[in-house]
């Protein structure tokens, strides 16, 4: 049994914590034996402080099954050193410059969120403070298909990829990554306005309705973003998924619902800027999270533009720079323009239309009808009559609900085959069956144990025996049962006795018409198989050598050690790994605390040499240093 010794007391060591100990006792012999003895225990001891006991938020615990199909474990001991590294590359540099151009809720964020600029955040560490401002966050594999990305927002979850990105793309991913979602998003959530709109737009945008290329277009993006993030992807495999990208955005056709509230939150969430358009400030996660773009966006090369909802419309390329993004003046502006737009989709104006892009979308989806009756299926068939849908179809497994309560004995075991309906008034008849009194069904005859003849606006008829009825809170009738009924549509036959029992629902209007089923218990939602999966770095020799040094280097930083040598580590750097940059700034960093001006004067030179070899990273080099000196000589 091994032991870990912390601050206040013995500690015993997690599964597996004496192999790595090993592994790493056997890296050290490889690196020449000058790794200290109080680096393995360091790592160790972060390995298990880690991985301690989880500690939920009780919105995670609310979270419907088909939600948590998404989640995946964070192991923070796939953390390496270089990763660490990288992170806080990017924190350093992004709180430095952000605190000049970032709305003012980013770094009150960073604190209230308790998101360090040392160490990449543990998700259950995040979650026991995000407690405290009302949200939670969860672990995820890459890309998330849309729809749930935004319900989690709904349930105030933050949705983040705990992967992170290599040192090669310390600048920008396509992939989402801990440093975009973390670093991104998590601050600025702190902001109780922003907060809300973040989970209002959740709530909205979970039930637009996609289309089927807006599926295809996620697949590819996904792909894309994983095949860059990995290393060693050859460049035809990116040239083939960049280009699966760009015809996709070129043939999307007409923006499904989906697609303009992807936009909308892409130029908001993602890129948004606030203040003027003169003098603009970022709280969008991918600015915020982009050392690169994060100073490209505040240059004329980008345009600025007001925000409206005219942004509905504007795509965008995730492999490339933004050209131009929209500033709102405030936060509580993004609200009004997400009413408007929420205002124009079919969650709020049902009617033809809606049960059209159902049906056009070939994915689960809901209407609803006045009486609050709500059908949940895959929708096939419409029949209209003077621009107002008269009959409804679905096929396959279909459930009727009522305030998003699934109605007893009427699941998918009851509708397995589909489900149809009139929909409207009665021909000749101004008053609805459902603003019928019992009077007046009664002198309609649509009352139980009668055989009934139901003519419909638009040629519709229905024709049985009614058994019983249901009624909505209201009192209102909602749907009617009848044996040996027949439904027609002129000559066309809808519905025959030998089908067996009928229930035709109620309702005068179609109202709504949203993405998913009313009550998600409903359906099996938990077939989520994602078509790629994210790639991991691979392991060398090489790799696990350099991550040595990595770790050497941040445990006498974090140690505050000021007499181990740090002429080993740039010597092994500078013989086995000429092209690493980020460990020899990391080291200038340590020196500054150090009375060692010869090894200081060859780093520099060390590092303004590689600038020449590598001048891809030289702007990487300068603005770590810069960062080092400009705080030092502060």
């Amino acid at each position: 049994m091994v032991f870990l010794v912390t601050e206040e007391r013995p500690q015993e060591a997690p599964a597996g914590t004496l192999e790595k100990q090993t592994a790493l006792q056997k890296l050290a012999m490889k690196s020449g034996k000058w790794l200290p003895e109080f680096v393995l225990l360091h790592l160790n001891y972060n390995v298990f402080d880690m991985n301690a006991t989880i500690e939920t938020n009780p919105l995670l615990d609310r979270l419907p099954k088909h939600l948590k199909q998404f989640i995946k474990p964070q192991d923070y001991s796939d953390y390496t050193p270089i990763n660490q590294a990288v992170w806080r590359y990017v924190m350093r540099k992004n709180v430095d410059y952000l605190s000049k151009v970032a709305h003012k809720s980013y770094l009150d964020g960073l604190k209230k969120t308790g998101i360090e600029v040392d160490n990449i955040p543990s998700m259950y560490g995040m979650n026991r403070i995000l407690t405290d401002i009302g949200w939670a966050a969860v672990a995820v594999d890459g890309f998330i298909p849309p729809n749930a990305f935004m319900e989690f927002q709904a349930y105030n979850v933050l949705v983040i990829a705990s992967d992170i990105r290599q040192l090669e793309h310390i600048e920008y991913t396509p992939a989402p990554d801990i440093i975009h979602e973390g670093a991104g998003h998590a601050p600025i959530i702190a902001n109780p306005e922003y907060a809300e709109y973040l989970r209002r737009f959740g709530e909205i945008g979970c039930k637009a309705i996609s289309s089927d290329k807006d599926y295809q277009m996620y697949e590819a993006i996904r792909l894309l973003s994983i095949v860059k993030e990995a290393e060693d992807t050859p460049q035809a495999t990116i040239d083939a998924a960049e280009k699966a990208v760009e015809d996709l955005q070129n043939n999307m056709g007409e923006l499904s619902e989906m697609a303009q509230i992807r936009n909308l939150h892409w130029w908001t969430v993602e890129y948004g800027l606030i203040g003027t358009v003169e003098n603009p400030k970022i709280y969008g996660a991918g600015l915020l999270s982009s050392i690169g773009e994060s100073a490209y966006c505040m240059t004329d090369k980008v345009t600025k533009i007001p925000y409206d909802i005219s942004a509905a419309n504007q795509s965008f390329d995730i492999t490339k720079l933004q050209p131009q993004l929209y500033v709102t003046p405030t936060f509580a502006y993004l609200n009004l323009v997400l009413e408007e737009f929420a205002n124009k989709m079919a969650l709020r104006t049902g009617g033809l239309s809606g049960i059209e892009k159902l049906i056009d979308s070939t994915a689960l989806g809901t209407i609803e009808l006045s009486t609050g009756l709500q059908i949940s299926g895959v929708f096939t068939k419409v029949i209209a009559h003077e621009g107002k849908p008269i009959y409804i179809q679905t096929t396959g497994k279909t459930a009727l609900a009522s305030r998003e309560k699934e109605l007893v004995g009427h699941g998918t075991l009851a509708h397995a085959e589909g489900f149809g309906s009139p929909i409207g008034k009665l021909k000749g008849i101004n008053l609805a069956i459902e603003d019928m009194s019992p009077k007046d069904l009664n002198a309609y005859n649509i009352t139980e144990g009668n055989t009934v003849k139901l003519e419909f606006e638009g040629n519709i008829t229905v024709e049985g025996e009614i058994v019983t009825g249901s009624r909505n809170l209201q009192g209102e009738i909602i749907l009617i049962r009848m044996n040996n009924c027949t439904v027609t549509h002129g000559e066309t036959i809808l519905f025959q006795p030998e089908w067996g029992v009928y229930d035709m629902a109620v309702g005068k209007k179609l109202v709504s018409a949203f993405s998913g089923p009313a009550d998600v218990n409903s359906f099996d939602l938990i077939t989520h198989m994602p078509s790629s999966t994210t790639i991991k770095a691979k392991h060398s020799a090489e790799r696990d050598d350099l991550e040595t040094l990595y770790q050497t280097v941040r445990s006498i930083r974090e140690t505050k050690d000021l007499e181990t040598s740090l002429v080993p580590v740039f010597n092994k750097l500078k013989a086995e790994h000429p092209n690493d940059w980020l460990l020899s700034v990391e080291i200038v960093e340590l020196l500054k605390d150090r009375n060692e001006p010869q090894l200081l004067e060859d780093l520099l030179v060390y590092l303004e040499n590689l600038k020449q070899r590598r001048p891809e990273v030289a702007h990487l080099i300068s603005g770590g240093l810069d960062l080092i000196f400009e705080k030092e000589n502060a």
